[in-house]
């Protein structure tokens, strides 16, 4: 596990000099002003446009990405903001599994505005992961202004449309975790009472905490029971206590995937 972590690392430490040509050409970013809804918030969308061939990465990337962190300092006229996540793609890079998106991806943002009458400045930077053969981190900056009304824009109300299902949509049944300790972790085993979603299924768990480091899933299933193993490690090499309710697991299936936010005690 921890070698798997490390060779993460190495991958990841690349140097961006050796990157052929600029930085610009091969992540862009642009902002979708998008509309004012009548509940007062303003629905946007952040465009990442790639180079071809290039690759980002997903809220929990697996051990060859970096995950985006969004930062919106500068910006005014908003009290909280909240991203969704489209529906990410499985990639094989070299030997290691990693989630994200390819060519593009619309990451639809909730903006809920302190003066629904104003226009809202919305300004900030994303940092995220991109690779072909190399991955290298880039910071993209973005400023724009949401219009008090605006228009829907189809880029994010499809981006909007591409996301799991929740635990009720896919009718999920009991979810369940039990926990083993192991070396220098924690063994965490998930049971999901629900029907396929489609050959191959991809199980990911998140530990809600991220100082805690997740392994790659061993998935099983035996009719509606999915089962999904990980080891779990604090990013200290201390130990650490693991609160179920925090526990995410996304289902990620040919036909759909699956949103399943806590567990119980197996």
């Amino acid at each position: 596990m921890i070698k798997t972590l490390r060779a993460a690392l190495v991958l990841l430490a690349v140097p961006t000099t050796i990157v052929a040509g600029p930085l610009d050409e091969i992540a862009k970013i642009e902002v979708l002003p998008g509309w004012r809804t009548a509940s007062g918030d303003h629905m946007a969308g952040l465009r990442i446009t790639l180079a071809p061939g290039w690759k980002t990465y997903w809220r929990a990337p697996g051990d060859a990405g970096i995950p985006p962190q969004f930062s919106f300092d500068g910006s005014s006229n908003i009290s909280m903001v909240t991203q969704h996540w489209p529906i990410p793609v499985v990639f094989d890079q070299n030997g290691m599994r990693s989630i994200g998106y390819h060519d593009s991806v619309v990451f639809p943002i909730t903006v809920a505005t302190t003066d629904p009458q104003t226009s809202t400045q919305i300004s900030g930077q994303i940092d995220i992961g991109v690779c072909e053969e190399i991955c290298i981190p880039v910071t993209l900056t973005f400023d724009a202004t949401l219009p008090v009304t605006g228009t829907r824009d189809s880029a994010i109300t499809a981006a909007l449309i591409s996301r799991p299902l929740t635990q009720v949509e896919a009718q999920v049944g009991t979810v369940t975790c039990t926990i083993a300790p192991i070396s220098d972790g924690l063994r965490v085993t998930a049971t999901v009472d629900v029907a396929t979603t489609g050959p191959s299924e991809v199980v990911i768990v998140e530990a809600g905490d991220a100082n805690i480091w997740v392994s790659e899933a061993d998935v099983t299933r035996n009719g509606r029971q999915l089962r999904a193993t990980v080891d779990m490690v604090h990013t200290s090499g201390t130990a650490f206590s693991l609160d179920r309710s925090a526990v995410r697991i996304t289902v990620l299936g040919r036909d759909h995937a699956i949103d399943i936010q806590g567990c119980t005690a197996g």
